[in-house]
This record gives structure tokens, sequence and C-alpha cells, in this order.
């Protein structure tokens, strides 16, 4: 046994004593909740043309939801809390969930190559991956997407016996699609399960998320918000190799805050999946003042504004940039801000939440904008409702 494996093993059950529930509060007025949001969402919408957002807040155990616009401006149709949007890589989040769910279950073990499941890969620098490098973006040089020629499962597998790094493993963080999209693709193989049921079957439904989905069912097609480009033309996403692990799903801010809320232990799930979503909490490796969880991006309390930027810039974004391992990972905080953005062609998201504070948010838009603006949008609610950090 590894020792990660280890360490994992001894100290996960101490883990669900870092969120406790919280005590029911008194009632918080929504009026007041709304006001603060309307004052951060009403500019960036005008600023940046957005046709319709959905925002849904917790704040010390209570949930609002408030909606703005249209889902189309060709139907005409208004936001609702049935509207479906596109939320990009927060999916990610979702899917190293399973993956934490499987390493629970005895299925995966993250400290184990990748070689190990797909026997095709022995002997390349693909197969030599940890499946913790493929979930914490430190493969050494994974591009951001698959190569548009990569279009099957056999050209994916292709592709990857010729993959070949640009650094040494675990030095760098290279932020990339495919490599949780395969973490994914592994999590579903040793799961036996199509990876869009086994999304349904072990997180959808278990949390209550009855509006989200990989496939959009046909009778939920019209809750489908239109996406819109920068330049306002219309589009959606397209299904494409690994795109359901890595940036598929669709969903409501009542759904994706109701994630926030188990995240957080606001609400608490059956006790084998919670432990798996606080799982994907612990620390892996440092990025200069942010920390690389499992997907989830976390920073110490206090955090300057600066630093949350600077996390998101399309300088980490689109290239390496240094790491140092946490050895042993580090146990999940309370005092923190943990956060993962979300982009398509058409749809723009972000989630972030602070447990100490018993604050989270998601922003949900259909149009892409820039994610600095997302950031300080939340940052900015965040402190309207009384966070400090």
């Amino acid at each position: 046994m590894s020792r990660l494996k280890k360490w994992f093993l001894l100290t996960g059950l101490s883990l669900m004593c870092c969120f406790a529930a919280p005590s029911p509060a008194a009632d918080i007025d929504g009026e007041a909740v709304k006001k603060v949001v309307d004052a951060s969402i009403t500019p960036l919408m005008e600023k940046y043309r957005i046709p319709g957002m959905s925002v849904g807040v917790t704040t010390h155990g209570q949930k609002f939801v408030f909606n703005y616009g249209l889902e189309s401006k060709e139907t005409k149709k208004e936001v609702s809390n049935r509207s479906l949007f596109e939320i990009g890589s927060i999916s990610k989040t979702m899917t190293a969930s399973l993956a934490s769910l499987a390493q629970m279950d005895g299925k995966i073990s993250f400290s184990d190559k990748v070689d190990q499941y797909l026997p095709d890969l022995k002997g390349t620098s693909f197969g030599n991956l940890t499946l913790l490098n493929l979930g914490t973006h430190t493969s050494g040089g994974l591009p951001l997407q698959l190569p548009a020629g990569v279009t099957t499962q056999t050209k994916l597998i292709e592709y990857l016996k010729e993959w070949k790094p640009n650094h040494k493993l675990g030095t760098v963080r290279n932020y990339a699609n495919p490599g949780i999209g395969m973490l994914g693709y592994i999590t579903a193989k040793c799961m036996h399960q199509d990876y869009d049921l086994l999304m349904k079957n072990f997180l959808f439904e278990p949390l209550g998320m009855k509006d989200s989905f990989i496939k959009i069912p046909s009778a939920r097609l019209s809750d489908y918000a239109q996406g819109y480009t920068e330049k306002d033309s219309p589009i959606r996403m397209k299904r494409a190799v690994l795109s359901s692990e890595a940036y598929g799903v669709t969903t409501t801010a009542t759904d994706l805050i109701n994630f926030v809320e188990y995240n957080m232990g606001i609400k608490q799930g059956k006790e084998k999946l919670q432990h798996a979503l606080l799982n994907t909490h612990l620390g892996y490796y440092k990025c200069g003042a942010m920390t690389q969880d499992l997907i989830w991006e976390q920073f110490a309390l206090p955090v300057a504004e600066k630093d949350l930027l600077a996390a998101s810039s399309p300088a980490i974004v689109l290239e390496s940039a240094p790491v140092v391992e946490i050895t042993p990972p580090m146990k999940p905080q309370t005092q923190a801000w943990i956060h993962k953005t979300g982009s398509t062609a058409g749809f723009a998201a972000y989630a972030a939440f602070i447990p100490e504070e018993k604050l989270g948010i998601v922003i949900l838009a259909n149009k892409s904008y820039p994610v600095d603006s997302r950031i300080l949008a939340a940052r900015k609610i965040f402190r309207g409702l009384g966070g400090h950090f």
C-alpha cells in the first residue's frame, strides 16, 4: 500500500468534524440579500450585455436564488429557477467527487499509475502518470484541449500513447481538460458504468440535483438557455471526446448552490458520499498563493484580491506554473476561500464558498465574459453579506 493511500485511510474518517453542519440561523431578510446581489449583478449584465443570469447564494444555512434577464434573446423567455446553464469546468469538481467516491470504495487509488487501469498505455509517458496527476493538473504538460483530430476513443488512446510531457511530473501545473477527462474515464471503467449514468446515479440523484444533466432529456430542452459568444452570436456546447467528464454538465443555480452546500457541510449527504466530497478539498500542491486540491482551488484566509485574480489569470490557465507538493496532503480547511471557474463558448460560471463564514455563491450566465469580473462580483456580494476575509 502506498504512503499516500495509507495516509488517506488513516486520516479520512477525521475529516467530517472539520465541516460540521451549522445550527439553524435566525431568518435572514431575503430582500436585503437581493439588494446586495442586485448591486453586483445588474452592472455586470449591463457592462457585458449579458442576456440572462441566475445567482444562488447560501448564507448561514439559508439559501436564495435570484434570476435576471432572458434565457434567449430570440424567444424573450425569462430566466427562471428551471433555466439550465452550461457550467463548463465546474463540471470537473463533480468528476473529482466521483473519483473520490471510487477511491473510498476501493475501485481506484489516486497513487496508482494510469497503466494499472489502462494496460494499452503500459510503457508510455501517459501510462506513467498517477491518477493524482490527472486530478491536480500536474502531468508535466498535457494540453488545455485535445487536438482537433481526436474525435473517437480509438484516436484518444492513440494520441495518449504518443504524448510526451514537457516537465517532470508533479513540478508544474498545466490546466488540462484531458487530465480530469481521463480520470473520469478511468473512474467509470472501474465502476463498470457509463459515465453519464454514473454521474446521475452516484452524484446527482443522491444529492437531490434533479435538474442537473450531461445529456438534457427532450422534456427539458425548452429550459436550456441559449448561450452567446462575446460578439453576441448564439452558440451551445457540442459533445466531444471527454466532454462529459471535463466540462459537460448543464444545471440550474438551485442545484449548483445545493452542491456547494454539501461541499461546505451545510447539508449532509450519506456518510460515504459526504466524505468523498470533503476529500476533494485535500490540498496537494502549492502554486503561489493558491493550493491545488482535487480540482477545487483554495486560498488561506485572509486572501488578497490580487491573489484570487492572479490564480485564474491566462498566465496560470494557459502556461506552466511551478508547484510544490504538500506532503502529507493538507486536510480540508474551514478558513479558506475555495472556488472554481467554468466557461464554454457561450456560457460563464463561477462557484465559491468560505466554510468559516458560512457563505457560498454560484453565478451562472448565458454569455461568455471575463473570469476576473466573476470573482470580483462574488467578492463584493460576500462583503455585502457580512463576510470578513
